[in-house]
């Protein structure tokens, strides 16, 4: 018989197809695993990217269903986004039409890869069934003071008429239309992660199936710090100019203050000074991005105004920068030039004043001529805090500014408030209605969802929604005035940020899900790219702890495990449409198979590192399953009967066979479990079956200690191979499904060997080979060893300098 493997997955596919084999409901009988990958965005084709990413959640999955776990593995469509819109754009079709379209495509290709998923739960979250229960969410978060409308300095693009991200703004200019793109303040909606900013970053520590790379990137996105915030008075003005620093002990050493363009400060002076209102407009041209401003030119104008120190008096000039911005903070710096690097290069552009306040106390080398200083040292040059060291300093200062009511002491996050607005069409609309009378007003559950008109006109010139008339024009809820309809439509991240929940009971319509979230929890493992690592995860947590305080779900957290899966890589590099170096999975199933595209992608390398694609790899891995399928075939060709394996009755060569398998099993029990080193299981695996091969069956005995053997590794491969699994493990005579089977049991027995090979060497050089009871005494080894024609052949005449003994592996004679 040959392995055909279309013939065989085509076979086993319809035979899960029509058995539902992997919908699943709450069983209370059984331990419940909950395994997730992170769902795809409906592009029209799979890339390798995703078959990775979806074959390893199957590969859990499958292992776990072996261990006699209820597994929930669901998938659905990440499906609103600005590509559907482009499309519509572009091609005269409306976004629903494109993106169910490509959908059922993804569905078919995601099928043909044996993808072990639950397809009774698939969703899609631009159907008003699933994005009803987040605008209900939102309606909640409004009323809890959670959501709220404020003006916020943006990227607007002038000719498209939308707010850019920052990633669609290349060289300031806008990605589609080509645009300069300008700074604008629009009203955005918002919601509040500050306020759980403080448990988003402790309960990290909690997350111990994490890996440390995303926790300390969310920790660092986070941000916390502990400081100080004052207020500087303005020379000859009513305004203020608040501050914020981890370092007061530096204050003394203040030189300049350097406000963002959108200060109130740096509007006042743009109004008296036409060359800071220029710079100003040149500032608006940047991206905002924080990224940027670490590397990018800093640049700055003075505005002829001064501040005042609170300590010393002394007149600050206020300077605006380039390299501030007025959304993080309070929009204004304190520059230090003596005791902080970006200070110091900015002060040095413009020559401003540099002042040491801090000495080191430690022998440090202190030259503000060369370098700021800023380590943390005693205070000089600092009026009555002299002598101080940091923490003495910061308590003082700190107290100083606390008593003349003008400061006080913080605890500060670089986290800020996510905005949630999006400026077009294809997005879950945002459930606002404004009244000029009651002002905002939550759209009430029972007018939820608020939908998406389908008669809009897409030329790209702004959001659709905010010219369809029929869908602004409302009245209030309220008073039943007439009203206005808020056309923004929610960020792409709301609808990732709770989709694992809604798939406990994607069908309820009562609510954003049922009890049955109680039985299924937190999902035990989450699966995804590690691009993911810090706004879908956080967004993810933020949302979980919100929902948690609605009393809907019990779990502090909503990602129990995490893996993050590395690159595929082509010739070096990350495969990408435009570097010409994809490669497109569905020929490769046509061609070999998706058991060899499934083998291929789990043995190349471990889960977290990157994957370098070889097409002699995967030729390599057709080879091995036409090896194993041989293997099993011909096993099953001699096979007349039934054999009965009598455990007590085993020759010498039967018994290594036996301990291969069993310690195989160890490892790759282990590997599957504890590890998820898959590629090291399929290695293990690969060598048993090598082994099987090499076995001489001279008895029944000995057929029934290599049909267990073939068994046990049809089941060690199923999770990663299940078409041909499934096929051998009929041909093996096995009943039913090997989906519906159990995991094989260790013999520990088994592991125990009556002889171990005992290496023999002469000055490191191998000699010979003792077969050996294990623990065999140091004594007989060093007499057997010498007894050895080889060895003895290589000591006779020379003096035994010592003999090396490593316990059950060698003896090296050492002889001069």
């Amino acid at each position: 018989m040959q392995y055909n493997p279309q013939e065989i997955e085509k076979e086993v596919q319809n035979y899960w197809n029509e058995n539902s084999s992997f919908a699943c409901e709450v069983d209370n009988s059984k331990e419940k695993y909950y395994c997730l990958s992170m769902f795809p965005y409906p592009s029209g084709n799979l890339h390798v990217g995703h078959v990775r990413n979806y074959t390893l959640s199957d590969v859990i999955t499958r292992f776990k269903r072996l261990n006699n776990f209820n597994v929930l593995h669901p998938i659905g469509w990440d499906a609103f986004g600005l590509p559907a819109e482009n499309a519509a754009i572009k091609r005269g079709v409306h976004p629903s039409g494109w993106t169910y379209s490509n959908a059922d495509y993804m569905k078919s290709q995601l099928k043909n890869l044996g993808l072990a998923f639950d397809w009774s739960r698939e969703l899609a979250t631009c159907s008003p069934d699933y994005y009803k229960w987040e605008q209900w969410l939102f309606t909640k978060m409004f009323e809890k003071g959670l959501a709220y409308k404020k003006n916020s300095e943006v990227n607007w693009d002038p000719v498209d008429n939308t707010v850019l991200a920052n990633e669609q703004v290349t060289d300031g200019r806008g990605w589609r239309s080509g645009a300069l793109v300008e700074k604008r303040e629009i009203a955005q909606w918002f919601l509040k992660i500050t306020d759980y900013a403080k448990e988003l970053l402790t309960s990290l520590d909690d997350l111990s199936g994490w890996p440390e790379q995303v926790k300390t990137m969310q920790k660092n996105w986070i941000g916390k710090s502990e400081g100080v915030e004052f207020e500087l008075e303005v020379h000859g003005l009513d305004e203020k100019i608040g501050v914020y620093t981890t370092r007061v002990d530096t204050v003394f050493g203040v030189t300049f203050v350097s406000v963002a363009a959108g200060h109130p400060i740096a509007k006042l002076a743009a109004q008296k000074n036409t060359e800071v209102a220029e710079f100003i407009k040149d500032c608006n041209q940047n991206k905002v991005a924080e990224a940027d401003m670490a590397t990018m030119e800093k640049k700055g104008i003075a505005t002829s105004m001064y501040a005042i120190n609170p300590f010393n008096g002394e007149k600050i000039p206020v300077w605006v920068g380039n390299y501030v911005l007025m959304s993080y903070g309070t929009g204004a710096v304190m520059g230090v030039p003596a005791h902080d690097e970006r200070d110091y290069e900015f002060a040095k552009k413009y020559n401003l004043n540099i002042k040491q306040v801090l000495e080191s106390t430690d022998d440090e080398e202190v030259d503000i001529d060369k370098a700021a200083y800023c380590s943390k040292g005693k205070l000089i040059n600092s009026d009555a805090y002299n002598g101080l060291d940091f923490t003495s300093a910061v308590d003082k200062l700190s107290s100083f500014l606390e008593s003349k009511n003008i400061g006080k002491r913080t605890t500060n996050y670089r986290l800020r408030d996510w905005g949630v607005s999006r400026q077009r069409y294809w997005g879950a609309p945002i459930p606002i209605i404004y009244c000029d009378t009651c002002g905002p007003v939550a759209v009430p559950e029972k007018d939820l969802p608020v939908t998406l008109p389908e008669n809009v006109e897409f030329t790209g010139q702004g959001s659709p929604l905010a010219k369809c008339e029929e869908f602004v024009n409302t009245t209030c809820p309220k008073c039943s005035a007439k009203a206005k309809r808020e056309t923004d439509t929610f960020d792409t991240f709301f609808e990732s940020s709770w989709y694992y929940l809604r798939f406990t009971s994607p069908n309820y319509d009562k609510g954003m899900f049922d009890d049955s979230v109680h039985y299924w929890k937190s999902v035990d493992q989450y699966v995804g790219g590690i691009e993911h690592a810090i706004l879908h995860l956080l967004y993810a947590r933020f949302f979980h702890k919100v929902i948690r305080d609605l009393g809907l779900v019990k779990t502090d957290e909503p990602f129990t495990n995490l893996l993050t899966q590395g690159m595929v890589l082509k010739d070096g590099s990350k495969m990408s449409k435009s570097k010409g170096n994809t490669v497109d999975p569905q020929e490769l199933v046509d061609k070999y198979g998706a058991d060899t595209l499934r083998l291929f992608i789990m043995f190349t390398a471990p889960p977290e590192q990157s994957l370098e694609w070889s097409d002699s790899a995967v030729e390599g891995s057709f080879r091995f399953l036409k090896r194993f399928y041989s293997s099993v075939a011909n096993h099953c060709n001699n096979k007349e009967k039934e054999f009965t394996l009598d455990k007590t009755n085993l020759s010498p060569m039967a018994k290594e066979l036996r301990n291969k398998t069993h310690s195989t099993l160890a490892k790759v029990t282990d590997d599957y479990a504890r590890r998820h080193s898959f590629n090291t299981a399929i290695a293990a695996v690969m060598e048993l079956n090598n082994a099987v091969n090499k076995f001489v069956a001279e008895s029944d005995n000995d057929k029934a200690v290599r049909q267990e053997a073939l068994e046990s590794a049809c089941l060690m491969l199923a999770p990663i191979v299940p078409h041909i699994c499934h096929n051998l493990w009929n041909m093996l005579g096995k009943p039913g499904a090997i989906i519906d089977a159990a995991w094989p049991e260790l013999d520990k027995e088994a592991l125990v060997k009556d002889t171990i090979t005992i290496v023999v060497q002469v000055n490191g050089k191998l000699r010979a080979n003792l077969s050996v009871a294990p623990d065999t005494a140091r004594e007989e080894l060093e007499s057997l060893a010498k007894q050895e024609e080889n060895v003895t052949k290589n000591i006779d005449g020379k003096q035994i300098v010592k003999i090396i003994c490593v316990p059950n592996k060698l003896i090296n004679i050492v002889v001069k």
